[in-house]
């Protein structure tokens, strides 16, 4: 398995930690800022057309692509990540461009949401309008764990998306993915697909160890097969609405390859943004819980391997011992069917559960264990941090 960025991150179809995991995937996943060079890559696949509306979508006969792209497109911006590299003979700096992704303004005092990945290590932030018109942008906040960071530019007449609700979002539902695809002039590209599935979530491949950052812990993921392309990182996934519904951060690859695996793209909720950013905006930082296991979600087959009778939750792989977990009593084969009352189906319900908390926040676990239910309080930690 090839994993072609710093962020090395992994499916779920295995082991996650909150706030770190170990896993295994066959797909290799990128995040999709464009960097230097890029000579060889195809084109973008542009769609202009829309599917054709359904009295239950809510979108007006006749509604297009089009349509969508020619409200969002404008408040889609270029974000240009520069860094110093020394000076010139005069000795003023010089600058080289590291890389090339999106953002999108959603809120008229400039405010901008985009990845982590995409400013990561820049000097300096530029950011261009598809009206022409650029700006050096200040970084308000970032996050390396939910790979969101939200950027201010200071400029009059900014056009705005609206941001929607991920959680009205169904599999099938037809969606839009806007973004500067390899960073080639024109504008932002638009191009079109369907909801493959939701409540996906990605892990690091490797387990932190005590005191190190974890990186990227992707929960509450929207899958789609709107091809999303290098460049397109930090651009907004948009229902046909017109209204921003997730954020656009890794695409999929095959293993050992360099081209997309065909129809898989994941999107940032932006339920789940929307929340993060406001943390960014009001601290310019987010504390992140902690509760310190590796764990796989239950599905019949697998079920059946470990003998449980339960069918759906979260078997506990391993505990950290000096966590909070470890502290509360759970343990290794322990399987994690509820959190604070909610039954755990989807693989992302036990981490957006647990990112709900605080720091300090006591959640309740009802385990299954050795064939008995049980209910266990973990006062839930802060994230280690380098």
């Amino acid at each position: 398995m090839i994993l072609k960025s710093s962020l090395t991150l992994t499916l779920i179809a295995a082991l996650i930690l909150i706030a770190g995991c170990a896993a295994g995937s066959p797909l290799a996943l990128d995040p999709i800022a464009t960097s230097f060079p890029w000579s060889g890559q195809s084109l973008p696949n542009q769609a202009t057309t829309a599917p054709s509306a359904t009295a239950a979508s809510g979108v007006p006969a006749g509604s297009s692509i089009t349509e969508v792209a020619n409200r969002v497109r404008p408040a889609v911006v270029q974000v240009t990540n520069q860094a110093v590299v020394g000076t010139d003979q005069f000795n003023r700096p010089v600058p080289q461009i590291n890389g090339i992704g999106s953002g999108v303004i959603y809120d008229p005092s400039g405010l901008i949401l985009t990845n982590n990945h995409v400013i990561e290590g820049a000097d300096q932030l530029v950011v261009g309008l598809p009206d022409g018109r650029s700006f050096s942008a200040t970084v308000v906040g970032a996050d390396p764990q939910t790979d969101l960071a939200v950027l201010r530019i200071s400029a009059p007449d900014l056009p705005v998306a609206r941001l929607g609700d991920s959680s009205t979002l169904s599999v099938g539902d037809w969606v839009v993915a806007i973004g500067n695809a390899l960073g080639l002039s024109g504008g932002p590209t638009v191009t079109q697909g369907i909801v493959s599935a939701l409540g996906r979530s990605i892990a690091p491949s490797n387990t932190p160890q005590p005191g190190e950052r974890a990186t990227s812990f992707l929960y509450d993921l929207i899958q789609t097969d709107a091809p999303i392309n290098p460049g397109n990182s930090g651009g907004p996934l948009v229902n046909l609405q017109a209204q921003v519904v997730g954020i656009n951060t890794l695409v999929a690859t095959s293993s050992g390859q360099n081209a997309p695996a065909e129809g898989i793209g994941f999107a940032i909720s932006i339920n789940t943004a929307r929340a993060i950013a406001g943390q960014l905006v009001a601290a310019g930082h987010v504390t992140h819980p902690y509760l310190g296991i590796t764990y796989v979600a239950l599905n019949p087959a697998l079920a059946a391997h470990l003998k449980t009778s339960a069918q759906r939750g979260m078997y506990v792989d391993s505990v950290d011992p000096n966590s909070p977990a470890s502290q509360a009593g759970i343990q290794q084969g322990d399987v994690i069917v509820s959190a604070d009352g909610q039954p755990l189906v989807s693989e992302s319900d036990l981490g957006r559960i647990i990112n709900q908390h605080k720091p300090g926040d006591q959640v309740q676990l009802t385990i299954e264990r050795d064939g008995r239910q049980q209910t266990i309080g973990v006062t839930l930690g802060q994230q280690p941090s380098s």
